[in-house]
């Protein structure tokens, strides 16, 4: 085997460049194999085909390999980064000591690698560990490649139960959707029906529940759900019958692993015909009543700032500021310093950094302890330069604890040493860590939450900060004055003609900071996008296309989604060149100077879900890529690759409470289940000194009429409302 030209590590599929006896050019060989590494021998069974697009190829129906025997083979072998420790290099040293020995030392007396020059202690201890992992990681895939599991799952399995992962798995396949991130109930289905479980077995039942509730959290923001509506959900997936299902769910109760309550009737937020039931998964369930129960606490109590002449401390503020306040912004003020809660929200360009700054001036000027915080690095940074101030991501604000999986120091029992705390970009926080910092602020201390409600709701679960305003229970200040000098900007005024369902002005020529370029087919749009990136804001604005200028695109999928848009931009921005360095893995090619996102939390590295980072190395030796995260440096071996993907386009979800300064949307008809008012009310937010759609008119205006937004099922507001009466079905 030459070449890997492509591998899902998810499927399998792989199309191999092999030397082939009788043929004096390598040939294509496509097929299906868990893990396969240069220079390994195959043997394949299968028959040759004439592909219409790439010619004579071998199509495997069964493939099998075996180590190299040759020291070519070997070099090639041990080169690939399959070992830590051991790159083309030190792969080449070591077979030139031991020869056809090479892979029978490694294996049996490691320590003879010292003889090998530049192999000290530590290198030595890396080989040795990464080979013995990789020893284990095989015997688990011998027995998960016949099952179906790839080899970035396979590694996890391994890494997560060890010598236990085949005897852990065989007791129960459905645990892997608990404790292996990657796998979801499918794929763990899948595996228990190979394994000879029964399709109404017990632990399939109670499984297949658990992942509707999550996937109705996941893809639609649902806390939770009305129990019928999982049952048949469930049995519309699964053909468990009826009576095997609730007597899951039962069982689930009585194990705390679900939480069935009950809605109000004639509650805003759930019909009556579903009022009755509704079934949580468990940490939802505490997490929205937590929500609830730390609100009504922060709202009693005193004041933390001293009697105070409001009146005259408004007038101070604004010759210390130099600022006119607006009435509504005066009235937040006033407001801050007589609430223990308050909320404020309202649009772009309508002063709410200007208030949270005079609210900081009061509480500092009274030498009280302030903290400011947002849910993203982007949006802290954003926070401390236009305040001034030190701010920090939630995460971080809460301290957590990569050794503990991402549990927070900072709770009820170790609270923060505030008196204020003002948390920004409210509408990007979910349910899940709205509950966790509220639970870390001390019963004296003063909250300010500030969002624009008219945004997209949170990734997460739950709509917190809707559902704080709807509720009426949180003194609210909604700022809707834009100002003079920001209804400059086209962009704004964008902005709020949108939410009006107005189609907005766009400038005709620069100093103009918001256009239209109309286009009507995928191709065109996508043709003048990169143009766009690529070069008239490069030349026009001196932009970065990396650093200053992000594309966000309204879905994932489709000639203009997300990945086809990034693949582009990747080969447009950062082509393949000489002496460049680059692994393939999880169905990316990454290379150094490439723009990637994190796709999920990992407290162990502190990034988390939606942080940007550019790749600034390559180590083949070491299987390692290095990224910088805002000025720091993340390590991940090839294994972990798949937390990562290219990020020169992004979805407009996941660059909430982001800002850019300039901001690229392509917009077509193809997008029409996401073409939503809020949606591209979010994505021309999110652009600071320019913003550009490009697309068609039609898609435009059909987004601009659409301001439907999905509910989201939960009983937050009605909680917040009669937290005291309203008690669960449940006791916690």
């Amino acid at each position: 085997m030459e070449r890997i030209t492509f591998h899902n590590m998810d499927t399998g599929y792989v199309v191999l460049r092999v030397s082939v006896r009788g043929k004096q050019e390598p040939v294509t060989m496509v097929g299906f194999i868990s893990t396969v590494v240069a220079g390994e021998y195959i043997e394949a069974f299968g028959q040759w085909v004439n592909d219409r697009q790439h010619g004579l190829q071998f199509k495997a129906s069964e493939l099998k390999t075996t180590p190299p025997h040759t020291p070519e083979g070997m070099i090639k072998y041990l080169g690939s980064g399959l070992i830590k420790g051991i790159g083309p290099k030190y792969a080449k040293r070591i077979v030139e000591v031991f020869g056809e020995r090479t892979l029978e030392i490694i294996d049996q007396s490691p320590t003879s690698l010292s003889e090998v020059r530049g192999i000290g202690p530590q290198r030595l201890e890396k080989i040795r560990r990464s080979w013995q992992e990789q020893r284990g990681v095989r015997d688990v895939m011998v027995f998960l490649q016949s099952y179906g599991i790839g080899t970035a799952r396979a590694v996890r399995i391994y890494k997560t139960y060890g010598d236990q992962s085949i005897e852990l798995i065989k007791s129960n396949p459905y645990r892997l959707t608990q404790d292996i991130w990657g796998i979801g109930f499918k794929i763990a289905d899948d595996l228990a029906k190979r394994l000879g479980l029964p399709e109404d077995s017990p632990l399939r039942a109670r499984a297949a529940i658990r992942y509707v509730l999550q996937m109705f959290q996941e893809d639609l923001g649902h806390i939770c759900y009305p129990e019928e509506g999982v049952i048949s959900k469930t049995q519309e997936l699964t053909n468990i019958p009826l009576d095997i299902l609730r007597q899951a769910i039962e069982t689930g109760r009585q194990e705390d692993e679900f939480v069935r309550d009950s809605a109000p009737k004639c509650s805003r937020n759930i019909p009556d015909e579903l009022a009755p039931t509704l079934l949580y998964t468990k940490p939802m369930f505490l997490a929205e009543l937590g929500v609830a129960r730390s609100i009504k606490r922060l709202l009693k109590g005193d004041h933390p700032l001293p009697h105070t002449d409001t009146q005259r401390a408004i007038s101070w503020v604004e010759e210390r500021m130099g600022v006119e306040l607006a009435p509504a912004q005066r009235e937040a003020l006033k407001a801050a310093m007589t609430h223990k809660l308050l909320v404020i929200t309202g649009g772009p360009g309508v002063g709410k950094t200007t208030i949270v700054r005079g609210i900081l001036e009061v509480f500092a000027a009274k030498g009280l302890r302030i903290g400011l915080a947002a849910p993203t690095g982007r949006a802290a940074k954003r926070l401390s330069e236009s305040t001034g101030r030190e701010a920090k991501t939630i995460h971080r604000l809460l301290e957590v604890d990569p050794t503990q999986g991402g549990k927070f120091k900072r709770d009820r029992e170790h609270p923060l040493d505030l008196d204020l705390l003002v948390i920004d970009e409210v509408s990007m926080v979910d349910v899940i860590l709205m509950n966790q910092m509220l639970r870390a602020v001390p019963p004296w201390c003063s909250l300010v939450l500030v969002g624009d409600v008219d945004q997209l709701p949170s990734v997460g679960p739950g709509a917190v900060l809707a559902d704080l305003i709807a509720s009426g229970v949180v003194p609210l200040v909604r700022l809707t004055q834009v100002f003079r000098q920001a209804h400059q900007s086209y962009i704004i005024r964008a902005a709020h003609s949108i939410l009006a369902g107005e189609v907005p002005e766009a400038a005709m020529a620069p100093p103009g900071d918001f256009f239209f370029i109309e286009a009507n087919d995928p191709e065109t749009i996508l043709q003048r996008l990169i143009t766009v990136v690529k070069e008239r804001l490069p030349l026009r604005y001196g932009f970065d296309p990396c650093k200053a200028i992000q594309v966000l695109a309204p879905m994932n999928k489709s000639e203009l989604g997300v990945r086809n848009i990034n693949l582009q931009l990747q080969q447009a921005l950062n082509p393949p060149e000489k002496g460049r360095a680059q692994v393939e893995r999880f169905g990316w090619t990454f290379r150094v100077g490439d723009k990637v996102l994190q796709t999920h939390n990992n407290y162990q590295k502190e990034v988390f879900n939606g942080d940007i980072g550019k790749i600034v190395g390559i180590d083949d030796q070491e299987s390692e890529v290095l990224v910088e995260f805002e000025g720091r440096n993340v390590l991940y071996d090839f294994g972990e690759l798949d937390e990562l993907m290219l990020a020169y386009c992004t979805t407009i979800h996941k660059s909430q409470g982001s800002e850019y300064p300039a901001v690229v949307i392509p917009l077509h008809t193809q997008h029409y289940l996401m073409l939503q008012r809020n949606l591209l009310y979010t994505g021309i937010t999110r652009g600071k000194q320019i913003v550009i759609v490009i697309g068609s008119r039609k898609a435009f205006e059909m987004a601009i009429r659409n301001q439907e937004r999905a509910m989201r099922f939960s009983l937050l507001r009605e909680r917040l409302v009669a937290v005291e009466s309203h008690e669960s079905t449940e006791r916690v």
